[in-house]
């Protein structure tokens, strides 16, 4: 923007909400596995990513300054906001805007691994904001655009802002968990693991989904083709990749 917006206030409460997005698939050839990273790269290009982003941003009650995306060769996509959250402070006879300045980011990352048949498509997005607005209200609707296999969140509030009295404030909302913004009908979907540093106003949460429909997971195959060996095969290669992904560590 080439005029300067005019700032009132200090506030550098800062509270970041940080994704990773996870979603396997098997692809039985090379070809079918390059497929379908065509496939993801399509349905999850900088445009949709950008409408998300901006349905998130219009959710928070914040205004968009500027927003910048990209496609990428061969694949993949990234789309930055800066948005700022608008409140009018009464200033005798005038309203002066008080802009608390954040912004939104989200990278998208397909890929495939030759030797096991299984291709990942992952997404980092961080929402940043200042003030009293937190990016918490987003997350059903965060969960349910992306397919989401493994999700691991987390959210840290940093820096501080003052109570009318003068003292410093370093938490404005109470939270003991990421949990406790996701809907139950959500929560019943996924399991779920806490870690949280609550003195460092620190809070982790990892899902992983509970049931794996296998069709689901299928790229251009029907389940039928498939002898139950062959099913049974592909299922635990599935369940051994997310868990490993839901673990951070190589378990098997």
């Amino acid at each position: 923007m080439s005029e300067k917006l005019k700032l009132y206030g200090f506030n550098n409460l800062t509270k970041a909400l940080s994704f990773n997005i996870y979603d396997v698939c098997y692809a039985k050839t090379a070809r079918e596995q390059k497929d379908y990273i065509a496939y993801i790269d399509e349905q999850y290009n900088s445009e949709r990513l950008r409408n998300i982003m901006t349905t998130l941003t219009d959710m928070i009650g914040a205004h968009v300054l500027n927003i910048s995306q990209q496609d990428y060769d061969p694949q993949g996509a990234s789309v930055t906001l800066l948005i700022a959250e608008g409140s009018m402070v009464p200033m005798g006879d005038t309203q002066v805007a008080h802009l608390d300045k954040s912004h939104v980011t989200v990278h998208t990352y397909p890929e495939y691994h030759p030797e096991t048949c299984l291709a990942t498509f992952r997404v980092d997005l961080d929402v940043a904001t200042c003030g009293e607005i937190t990016p918490l209200s987003t997350l059903d609707y965060l969960i349910g655009s992306f397919e989401s296999d493994i999700i691991t969140m987390d959210y840290r509030v940093r820096g501080f802002t003052r109570n009318i009295d003068g003292q410093k404030v370093f938490l404005d909302h109470k939270i003991t968990s990421i949990q406790d913004y996701i809907a139950a009908e959500t929560l019943e979907r996924y399991d779920a693991v806490d870690i949280n540093v609550y003195e460092a106003n620190l809070f982790h949460t990892k899902m992983m989904l509970k049931e794996v429909d296998l069709q689901n997971y299928l790229f251009n195959t029907d389940i039928y083709e498939l002898p139950p060996k062959r099913r049974l095969d592909i299922m635990n290669s599935i369940r051994r990749e997310m868990i490993e992904i839901f673990s951070e560590r190589n378990v098997f």
